[in-house]
């Protein structure tokens, strides 16, 4: 960008007052939908002193045009300062596995509200889109979701580091480091399933990880020689 394009853009900034919001807080990292429950439920708060706030909720599969079995109710509502709501999301069917955990996907957009008996100026409004993981967890599975991540086995074929999962439940990597070097892009790891990631190095002989747990916290280091 040349100077005058850069002088253009910083008057157009400077004809706006940018609303620097806080805006809404869910509660919770993610969310945790139990099978043999009829429903699951989020709470959406609003902290600020004056900003009112439209939400608007919904679940989706992560796959295009693939809808997910899972309706959110109310889709649509406003929050006023100060206020808090909750979200319950209840499955709507979906023919899903019963021997491990399926993941959705919770999307929480806030919308500032716009008060027509002021006067017009010109604001950016910033519109917030949140995207939280939604686990659906079957009854009846088998060994527990904190210690999964203890199972998880790694082998390297080449430049390419393999994590196997054979539980029941996703796992959430905070970390994963080889020889102390952290791949960027490791997030989950299926259930009876695995994830692969390119190896940072040609020679590499430890592998460590930390793994997210139902309430956002991140639990120890996990180690393993390749």
């Amino acid at each position: 960008m040349n100077r005058y394009a850069d002088v253009a853009l910083a008057l157009l900034l400077a004809s706006f007052t940018v609303q620097a919001q806080a805006g809404i807080v869910i509660g919770g990292t993610r969310v945790i939908y139990d099978g043999d429950k009829k429903e699951t439920s989020a709470s959406i708060r609003n902290p600020e002193k004056s900003s009112v706030y439209l939400v608007q909720s919904w679940v989706d599969s992560g796959e295009q045009n693939a809808k997910a079995p899972f309706i959110v109710t109310p889709p649509l509502f406003r929050i006023n300062p100060g206020e808090e709501n909750i979200l319950r999301i209840v499955r709507t069917g979906g023919n899903l596995p019963q021997d491990r955990e399926s993941v959705f996907w919770l999307n929480v957009k806030s919308i500032p509200a716009t008060d027509d008996s002021k006067p017009r100026t010109n604001v950016l409004q910033v519109v917030v889109k949140s995207r939280l993981k939604l686990f659906y967890r079957p009854a009846g599975l088998d060994g527990r979701p904190e210690t999964a991540y203890h199972q998880l086995s790694v082998a390297r074929s080449g430049n390419r580091l393999t994590i196997s999962n054979p539980t029941s439940y996703y796992v959430t990597l905070f970390t994963l480091k080889v020889d102390g070097q952290e791949i960027k892009d490791a997030d989950m790891v299926p259930p009876k399933g695995s994830a692969s990631f390119t190896l940072p190095s040609a020679s590499v002989s430890s592998v460590s990880w930390q793994a997210i747990s139902d309430y956002g916290g991140v639990s120890q280091t996990e180690s393993r020689r390749l």
